[in-house]
């Protein structure tokens, strides 16, 4: 039968017959056996046989046998022994395939030896490695007959095992071959078909073997190795199964289990002796927690499964109870360890079947919890481990059991009592106020006094974990918070819920606390530290992998996270209410009211709304709860709260356990009353059995609270016993008595389980009503839900982000791991990332806040000067070693920092706000050490392009100011940033230090500052606005408010404050430039970036003599430069006026430093934009900057010419808005050319200045000239504007003209003299003859004012040869003037006043010098005056016959006035001009004559 045999035979079956192995072995076992002295006497009957089977096979009669004497009891057991080996050769001795026979008979005789009590060790050795070999070589097989039979006599055989202790070492090899065996049996290919019986009693041999502290360590650890690969067979098989059918099975089974079940105690303290002599022993009382229950053996045996498999975890689990001290800890460490191996082989198998999951839910973790409090390192490393395994494979199902030890982990590794406080400042770590938790804890919390935190339920008061503990608890937490989606499960499954505690905030609260060093704590940082930091930088990685897109879909069966969104909302209000009802209910009240957390529902009543609300939340303070719910006022609160109880068909003890368990019971007796008259009514009203009446529920509530005070209370010794109870009862019921039964019952209940009242207890009482708590919880609390969503990133990110960046920038710069370091600066990049992708400017703001730090390239202050630092030629270039680039080459993790900080900003600028301030600062300091790229060294301007800003000015105090524009005020600094002052030596450097240097240039340049700085000018509109903020609050610090600092210093009350400056500071200068080329550049966000730039300019430009004149140059630039943008812009026109109009009030000096630059811009921005330049008043402005400049030569010549521009250009721009603006102006140019002149004579120099010689009188003679040519454009003006034209436009000039007449340059004023004569007396003049108020208005302000200017001896002395002729000329003109318009026929006007003006001023003229030319001229010109007023009937003289004159009064006024004046210097001067005809009486003498002047030459008077 040879081919009958299975494929799965051992190859050792393919070369050797079965039949030969099994005569061996039986050979084998046989030799052993004859090798001891007992059994060698024993075969020399070995062949006799007891039975007459032979006799009868031949008919023969055989007679009665009796014992020998000398042949013992013992030695016919042995006899059996041996014939039971001698019958099995002769059976199978003509039997080919012994596999025919079954395998009962073949295994017997191997079975008896092993089950022998007179075995030693050798034999039963002998015989185990025989079964050993049997199933090696495939004689147990699947198909063997009597398969199920020969195991489950083999399972009986291995579990009774005896023979006889000899040599200690041979007896533990042959404890090992049962292993074997056994290891064989439950793994082989038969191991299926074993049953449960069988499954049981193996399992427990191998544990007792496992826990016989008195066998060797290799023998214990070798069952144990056997142990595990029986529990992975063992465990592995629940996936062969189906749940609900086993679970059925089990169910129908339980009432069958209780006959024939057998218990087998596993104990650990078994002599040795004994402990080899029989492993197992059966108990005597009733059996212990951890006995094997053996499951009966129906008459249709199946294979084994859940049964076998739950009664394996309930006695491991039992073991582990830490009260229960049959066990020690040796023993509990050889479950969990094999507990641990079930775990990591069907974990999540486990939950699939309801009875193993409740048993590893309730009793598993409730006893692993409490070992994980263990002092002893052992037990606590393998219970962690367990647990981890525990929720590394069943975490779904044990949600609030996850929730319990990361909280009891937590408070074990940072107790709140003393929270750990690191050395340092930690900026940010502060985490929002958590509320405490709910979650069940063992032991009250200690105090807290902040009034929003809320008091937990009891927890468990563990003293502190320490060193290696410490790191032990740490090591399992991060092992547990290790997958993807944990973070997001804590916060999804108890931050989102309202009965758990906030554990995403706490675990983050306490890691990112962790990596801070505690208290006496050494500088090397820790390995919790480590890990702390590893947990953060985990939490980090996996979100920021999740917001590349890596994140699953949310499963339909969970909550929708909008719910869980809303939750969390409500739940931190309901925190609050909570929180604030602790510190006083009625303020608590009005919260909970205001948020709709009560009262919501107008139809529901409001006791019964407040009362569901103080129900359900756990979080409320349970003494506070019992006093507010028995307090006279709150009694329909009360009856409401307690109605919402479920007593029907509930014991009166168990329904004020119920009631007891949620508040704690007030001390005041009142109260109680009240709260135990309300319980009677209620539970009255339930229909309890035996109960007559609400007053015995009265009394039965009263005694149930002093029976449970009475038992339970250990300061009383004298305990009531059942007797006195039902005494204290008797007659009450209604007046008669409880039954015995009624009464027993409750005694018993409260005896054996206290009512513990909330916030009592701290020892193992507590633990069991807090577990009691959680487990209740359990029912409702559902599955964890576990997806690695994104959907929660932002609002956790929102939450933690600032403690979290915190830590990372403390371990990057304290910690020297390049692990860590590596790790750190990888998490910086992603909160960069999340913080862009999440939109949350502040965290950006916050990363780069912290890498600053870290670069060492901030500083608290710098000086305004810049030190001699010493420069040093490195392949052709120049290097500055300073103080930074020395300190900084020698920080690798501030290069490191730095890299980073710019790597993440480069292309993230957008997403910066307030760290832009940190940018700058460095920016400053690195050009305060000449460490920027070129590039940023820069300033602009109108005139000379681009130049670099000057590190160092040459002279300590302000130089004279010169009028040379640009080079002036550069002349008086070094033009380059390495350059050195002379008043300094300049210190050597080291190769150290130029190598440091090196180094920092290299890691400055792999900052990419060029890209970074062209980045700028593209960012979006906020970030931009940000940028300029920091510029602007940093040159503000350095310019406006170090003035007004060191100007209130006490030391500086000495000094005149207006006239105290700031020191030249280039710092200041950079930040300007900089602030203003970025502005320049982003012209489309200039009106958000204005207002900021003009702050600043503003405040230097009001003060200017205050500050260096290059920083008051480089303001007056960078206004303009913006103008030149602003002009652009129709919204932000008049602030171009208003910049204008601040450079335009500038002191003196000031303008003169800065008026080429002035004159540049502004002819730019006019040139450009004519069109913004419209109005008058802003002709006023542009034309008053234009005044400003006039004293500089160069500035003067460029605004002279753009003056020019729009007169004489090809499309002139003379206007009635600005002519009179125009007409100022160029009479400023020419009232300068008359400074200069006057200057110059006092200067007493040779050479007087004129037109070849001096361009400022070039220019005011220029100017003089295009005053006349104005006068072409009254015509067109006065057609097409609405204004006068006399009054706006002819007389502006003339007067201009009048006052230039008076000018010192004797050019420009007989040049003024000549165009002011032409426009009076030619036909362009627009003046209304007929207007007599026009006419006096140009004697009055044009031509009387100029010869009053000439009659004032300073403006003779201005030019004494040339002024009389000057005198001559003007008086000519007045003569002319008076003549052409007021002399004239016909004219009806007053002109007396006038006239005798002009005569006054004639007679000025005439005795101001009688030596000159004016005494002989002026009679002339009055005479052609008279003559021409005469021969137009205006001056009339009277007629010789008084009865004949014809003149009207105005005549006759005018003729005696007119005679009155001119007698006063001209006596007899009309009369002989005007000789009236000749009289018939003879003349009255007349006085002797006034000798008369000589005549004026005609040209003279004439002259043009």
């Amino acid at each position: 039968m040879a081919s009958s045999e299975s494929s799965s035979v051992a190859p050792l079956a393919a070369s050797v017959s079965l039949k030969h192995i099994l005569l061996s072995e039986v050979l084998s076992v046989t030799s052993v056996m004859r090798k001891n002295s007992r059994w060698a006497m024993s075969t020399n009957s070995y062949g006799s046989f007891s039975d007459s089977t032979l006799a009868s096979s031949f008919g023969l009669r055989r007679t009665r046998q009796y014992p020998e004497p000398y042949i013992s009891d013992r030695a016919s057991m042995e006899q059996e022994l041996m014939r039971g080996f001698q019958e099995l050769r002769r059976l199978v001795k003509d039997v080919e395939d012994i596999r025919s026979l079954p395998l009962t008979t073949l295994l017997g005789p191997f079975f008896s030896i092993i089950r022998s009590p007179l075995s030693t060790g050798p034999i039963t050795s002998a015989a185990l490695t025989s079964l050993h070999n049997f199933f090696q070589c495939g004689l147990v097989h699947e198909g063997a007959i009597l398969l199920e039979p020969a195991l489950a006599e083999l399972s009986n055989t291995v579990s009774r095992c005896k023979f006889e202790a000899s040599d200690s070492s041979g007896d533990e090899v042959t404890l090992l071959k049962i292993m074997t065996v056994i290891q064989d049996t439950m793994c082989g290919a038969v191991g299926d078909t074993l049953g449960d019986v069988e499954i049981c009693e193996m399992l427990e041999t191998v544990l007792t073997t496992c826990c016989q502290m008195r066998l060797s360590e290799i023998l214990r650890r070798s069952a144990e190795a056997t142990m595990h690969t029986l529990v992975k067979t063992a465990f592995i098989r629940l996936y062969a199964l189906n749940p609900e059918v086993e679970e059925r099975k089990l169910a129908g089974n339980d009432g069958q289990a209780q006959q024939g079940e057998v218990k087998l105690s596993v104990s650990a303290s078994v002599p040795m002796a004994s402990a080899v002599s029989s492993i197992k022993e059966t108990p005597t009382e009733s059996p212990t927690e951890t006995d094997f229950t053996q499951p009966a053996t129906d008459v249709s045996r199946v294979q084994y499964g859940l049964p076998s498999v739950l009664e394996l975890l309930r006695v491991l689990i039992n073991i582990l109870d830490p009260t229960d001290q049959a066990h020690t800890d040796s023993t509990r460490l050889t479950a969990l360890r094999i507990l641990n191996v079930a775990f990591e082989v069907a974990g999540p198998r486990i939950c699939d079947f309801p009875s193993l999951s409740a048993l590893v839910l309730d009793h598993g973790c409730k006893y692993l919890f409490q070992l994980a409090r263990s002092d002893n390192p052992p037990v606590l490393q393998t219970t962690l481990r367990t647990i981890s395994t525990m929720f590394e494979t069943m975490r779904r199902d044990f949600k609030l059991q996850q929730e319990l030890f990361i909280a009891f982990t937590i408070d074990r590794l940072a107790p709140p009592t003393a929270p750990a406080q690191a050395k340092s400042a930690r900026p940010g770590t502060s985490m929002s106020n958590t509320p405490a938790p709910s979650t069940p804890k063992l032991g009250p919390l200690a105090n807290i006094e902040d009034s929003e935190k809320i008091p937990s339920t009891p927890r468990l008061l563990v003293a502190p974990a320490r060193g290696d503990t410490r790191e032990l608890l740490l090591e399992t937490l991060a092992l547990i918070s290790r997958h993807p989606t944990f973070m997001v499960d804590l916060y999804v499954n108890y931050d989102c819920d309202m009965n758990s505690e906030n554990m995403f905030e706490r675990l983050i609260e306490f890691a990112t606390k962790g990596v801070y060093p505690s208290n006496g704590q050494e500088y090397l940082p820790q390995n919790s530290q480590y890990l702390c930091v590893d947990l953060i930088l985990a939490f980090i990685n996996h979100m920021a992998f999740r917001a590349e897109g890596h994140s699953e879909p949310w499963p339909e069966s969970f909550t929708s996270p909008q719910d869980l969104m809303q939750t969390k909302a409500q739940k931190k209000l309901v925190l609050t209410g909570a929180a604030r009802f602790n510190a006083k209910p009625k303020t608590g009240l009005a919260f909970l009211e205001e948020n709709k957390l009560i009262y919501a529902d107008s139809q529901e009543p409001r006791p019964l709304s407040l009362a569901k609300f103080l129900k359900s939340s756990a979080r409320l303070d349970k003494r506070l709860l019992g006093d507010f719910i028995s307090k006279p006022d709150n009694l329909d609160v009360l009856k409401a709260f307690i109605g919402l109880f479920d007593f029907k068909d509930k014991t009166v003890a168990d329904a004020m356990r119920e009631l007891l368990e949620a508040f704690r019971l007030p001390g005041e007796s009142q109260q109680i009353n009240r709260i135990t008259e309300t319980f009677a009514e209620i539970y009255f009203a339930s229909g309890p059995a035996e109960v007559k009446s609400q007053d015995a529920v009265y009394v039965l509530a009263y005694s149930i609270i002093m029976l449970n005070t009475d038992l339970h209370n250990p300061q009383i010794r004298k305990r009531m016993t059942i007797e006195d109870y039902m005494r204290n009862l008797r007659g009450v019921n209604d007046g008669s008595d409880f039954s015995t039964s009624f009464l027993l019952d409750i005694y018993e209940s409260i005896r054996k389980k206290e009512i513990v009242m909330p916030e009592e207890h701290t020892g193992q009482l507590g633990f069991e009503y807090a577990w009691k708590e959680l487990l209740t919880r359990t029912r409702t609390a559902g599955k964890l839900m576990s997806c690695n969503t994104s959907l929660f990133d932002l609002d956790m990110f929102k939450l933690v982000w600032k403690p979290v960046v915190s830590a990372m920038a403390y371990a990057f710069i304290t910690f020297d791991d390049d692990y860590v370091i590596e790790r750190a600066i990888s998490g910086f990049r992603q909160c960069a990332t999340l913080a862009t992708h999440f939109q949350l400017p502040d965290v950006f703001d916050y990363v780069v806040v912290s890498l600053s730090q870290a670069t060492g390239l901030l500083t608290e202050s710098l000086p305004s000067q810049v030190p001699n630092f010493p420069v040093v030629d490195v392949e052709g270039q120049s290097v500055t070693v300073s103080t930074l680039s020395v300190r900084f080459g020698t920080n690798f993790k501030g290069q490191l920092a730095a890299v980073v900080l710019f790597n993440i900003v480069n292309g993230n600028g957008n997403a910066l706000r307030e760290g832009w301030t940190q940018i700058v600062e460095m920016f400053e300091n690195l050009f305060f050490n000449s460490l920027l790229p070129t590039r940023m060294l820069q300033m602009e301007d109108f005139l000379g392009g681009v130049s670099t800003i000057p590190l160092r000015r040459s002279q300590p105090s302000r130089t004279q100011q010169r009028s040379d524009g640009l080079l002036s005020a550069l002349s008086s600094y070094l033009m380059t940033p390495y350059g050195s002052s002379a008043e300094a030596l300049v210190p050597d450097a080291t190769d150290s230090d130029v190598e440091n240097t090196l180094c920092t240039i290299d890691c400055i340049n792999s900052c990419r500052f060029d890209e970074f700085y062209a980045q700028i000018m593209q960012l979006e509109l906020e970030p931009l606005v940000a940028a300029i903020r920091a510029f602007e609050a940093l040159a503000h610090e350095r310019t406006v408010a170090r003035l007004k600092q060191e100007s209130g210093d006490p030391g500086f009350q000495a000094v005149d404050e207006e006239n105290y400056s700031l020191p030249y500071d280039p710092v200041s200068i950079f930040l300007l430039e900089t602030m203003v080329s970025i502005t320049c550049q982003t012209p489309a966000f200039i009106e958000d970036v204005w207002p900021v730039v003009f702050e600043h300019l503003s405040a230097l430009l009001s003060t200017p003599t205050q500050y260096s004149i290059l920083l008051i140059e480089r303001a007056v630039v960078s206004l303009l430069r913006i103008c030149l943008i602003l002009a652009q812009k129709p919204s932000l026109r008049d602030q171009v006026y208003v910049s204008f109009d601040l450079l335009a009030r500038q002191p003196p000096a000031i303008s003169s430093a800065v008026a080429e630059q002035v004159s540049a811009g502004l002819i730019l921005i006019a040139s450009k934009h004519q069109d913004i330049i419209s109005s008058q008043t802003e002709w006023n402005v542009v034309f008053a900057l234009v005044r400003s400049t006039i004293g500089h030569p160069e500035a003067s010549k460029q605004a002279f010419e753009f003056i020019l521009s729009l007169i004489e250009g090809p499309t002139p721009r003379v206007t009635v808005d600005n002519f009179s603006g125009l007409v100022a102006v160029l009479d400023d140019y020419a009232t300068a050319a008359s400074v200069a002149t006057e200057a110059q004579q006092q200067g007493r120099r040779t050479q007087a200045l004129n037109v070849t010689n001096s361009p400022i009188v070039e220019r005011g003679k220029k100017a003089v000239d295009v005053l006349f040519d104005l006068k072409s454009f009254w015509g067109s003006l006065s057609q097409t504007t609405n204004v006068t034209g006399w009054r706006h436009l002819s007389l502006p000039l003339l007067s201009s003209l009048a006052r230039q007449s008076a000018n010192t340059s004797r050019e420009i004023r007989h040049t003024a003299v000549v165009h002011l004569q032409r426009i009076i007396l030619g036909p362009h003049l627009l003046l209304n003859r007929e207007d007599q108020e026009q006419v006096e208005e140009l004697f009055n302000r044009v031509l009387f004012p100029l010869l009053d200017e000439l009659l004032k001896p300073q403006v003779f002395l201005r030019d004494p040869l040339g002024m009389p002729e000057t005198r001559l000329r003007a008086s000519a003109l007045l003569c002319k003037a008076f003549m052409h318009l007021e002399a004239r026929e016909g004219s009806k006007a007053d002109i007396r006043v006038l006239w005798i003006q002009v005569l006054d001023l004639l007679d000025r003229l005439m005795n101001i010098d009688r030596r000159g030319q004016l005494h002989e001229a002026i009679p002339e010109s009055l005479k052609n005056v008279v003559l021409v007023m005469n021969a137009t009937n205006s001056l009339v003289p009277p007629s010789p016959d008084e009865t004949e004159d014809q003149r009207d009064d105005r005549q006759k006024a005018l003729w005696a006035a007119t005679q009155e004046r001119i007698e006063r210097f001209l006596p007899g001067f009309l009369a002989d001009v005007l000789r009236p005809p000749a009289p018939a009486p003879a003349p009255a003498p007349a006085p002797a004559p006034i000798p008369a002047a000589p005549p004026v030459p005609t040209e003279a008077v004439t002259a043009t």
